[in-house]
């Protein structure tokens, strides 16, 4: 799973203070979440992604404060993790909900339908 704005990827943050900048940066503003699934078997391979754009409402510097203070933030590509309360956060989502949360559960599916794991 990629967090993407302005054609920059932003990686899961180092730290608190890369974890605020990422989400100052993301404030206000619409990014791109894309997340990629594979199956894999020894004579086969398929590959399905979701992007999904995501509108944050602007963020005051005691809200980014409070965000990182629940620890949310940790291992999260963009420093946040939609699925917690940083969802309070977000004015619009246009695509998967379950891709930004790392799994994209509708195109996962998909492809176990193809490998007939899934009816």
């Amino acid at each position: 799973t990629e967090v993407i704005l302005d054609g920059r990827v932003f990686g899961k943050p180092d730290d608190a203070d890369a974890a605020a900048t990422m989400l100052r940066r993301l404030s206000g503003r619409s990014h791109e979440v894309l997340t990629a699934v594979a199956v894999v078997t020894a004579g086969r391979e398929a590959r399905a992604e979701a992007l999904t754009r995501v509108t944050v409402e602007p963020l005051t510097e005691d809200a980014i404060a409070r965000y990182l203070a629940s620890d949310e933030w940790r291992g999260k590509a963009g420093a946040y993790a939609i699925q917690g309360c940083f969802e309070a956060h977000i004015e619009r989502l246009d695509g998967s909900y379950s891709g930004v949360m790392g799994l994209p559960l509708r195109e996962t599916a998909m492809l176990l339908r193809q490998f007939e794991v899934l009816p």
